[in-house]
């Protein structure tokens, strides 16, 4: 190689080494102007002030290069400084709005998750007999309720208290969700509980507790199920978003996330609502949001003001528990709702102006 072109390519390796160095220091700074922007409530992106930078760099010009090309490369300077880093190595996440800027809709039977409208998930914590769920379900479709949530295979604290009725309790849950035309959401456990419950149900559920069961989630992701994912007791954001992120990565798309909220001091109720939560993942992600408010709270006196406020968050859509005669369920008896407290519960939710149906 001729010695003059070797050398001006050292230059040039020199100048794009300077270059990176360069950017980098100026992702830091816009990161550091866009947190303190942020800490004081205002929006971080400023299209003027955008607009007001390429304008100088354009007019101090010196050339060679092309007007427009340098607007070009600037605006993806701009861009890349407005990207906000990553957990998990700096890679865009799937769940990330920056992969996909638009909310993620899923529909299910005549079900739809996201998109601006909202649902009402409800149904016993445990199911108990065929009884106990054509009660529920029959107060639920008559006013239009058509999301069932029903636990067959229940991870509980305690060795002792109810375990669930596993698989019988699924085909139960299924044989009464025909008869009255409902979408149904169970939980399971493991991996290999998986083929044969998605017999059964519409929806997948991964409950607080396996939240971090990685195998399972790389199994559910591995289906074309929806799937709704519960925050873990004491999960960060970052480690539910990691989460949903080993579903979509295992190739499902259909994820719903959940608020159930997480273990603090807090005596009053039996989790601590993190409703900041909500408007977070809306932002930076595009999947639907949801809030169980029974689990939550724990308390059937505040459920209708924390779904309120849930909804005026932005999530989209509430869970809650719901029993013909909570006094003799076999689990969480405290803190679901028989069926005149729903009424009068999806009533105010209803009247509060906040819930929008689907069209």
């Amino acid at each position: 190689m001729n010695e003059h072109v070797k050398q001006l390519r050292n230059q040039l390796d020199g100048v794009d080494q300077q270059l990176l160095v360069l950017l980098s220091e100026r992702v830091r700074i816009a990161g550091a102007i866009g947190q303190t922007i942020e800490s004081l409530g205002l929006p971080k992106n400023d299209p003027a002030e955008e607009k007001r930078a390429l304008n100088e760099i354009t007019k101090h010009n010196p050339g060679p290069i092309d007007q427009a090309a340098l607007e070009r490369l600037f605006k993806e300077i701009y861009a890349l400084s407005r990207e906000r880093p990553q957990t998990g190595g700096g890679r865009k996440l799937l769940v990330s709005r920056q992969t996909k800027s638009e909310d993620t809709i899923i529909r299910v039977k005549n079900a739809v998750f996201g998109g601006g409208s909202h649902v009402l998930i409800a149904g016993p914590c445990s199911v108990e007999s065929r009884e106990q769920l054509r009660a529920m379900a029959a107060a639920m479709k008559s006013v239009g309720v058509g999301i069932m949530r029903g636990g067959a295979f229940k991870p509980r604290t305690s060795p002792y208290d109810f375990q669930g009725l596993g698989l019988e309790g699924l085909k139960m849950l299924k044989e009464v969700a025909d008869e009255y035309d409902m979408v149904t959401i169970s939980e399971i456990m493991t991996p290999s509980q998986l083929e044969s419950a998605a017999e059964y149900i519409d929806i997948i559920q991964i409950g607080a507790r396996n939240m971090q069961n990685y195998d399972l989630l790389k199994a559910v992701g591995q289906t074309n199920m929806p799937v709704l994912l519960k925050r873990g007791i004491a999960a960060t954001l970052d480690e539910f978003v990691l989460a949903a992120e080993y579903i979509m990565a295992s190739g499902n798309e259909q994820v719903l996330l959940i608020e159930r909220g997480i273990r603090t001091y807090e005596k009053w109720t039996r989790n601590t609502l993190d409703i900041s939560a909500v408007p977070l993942l809306k932002q930076e992600t595009h999947l639907p949001v949801l809030v169980d408010v029974s689990h939550s709270t724990g308390r059937k006196d505040i459920l209708l003001p924390c779904a309120k406020a849930a909804l005026a968050a932005g999530a989209d859509g509430i869970m809650v528990e719901t029993h013909p005669n909570p006094q003799a369920a076999l689990s969480d008896a405290a803190q679901q709702i028989n069926i005149d407290e729903f009424y009068s519960f999806w009533g105010g939710l209803r009247g509060s102006g906040l819930y929008k149906s689907a069209e």
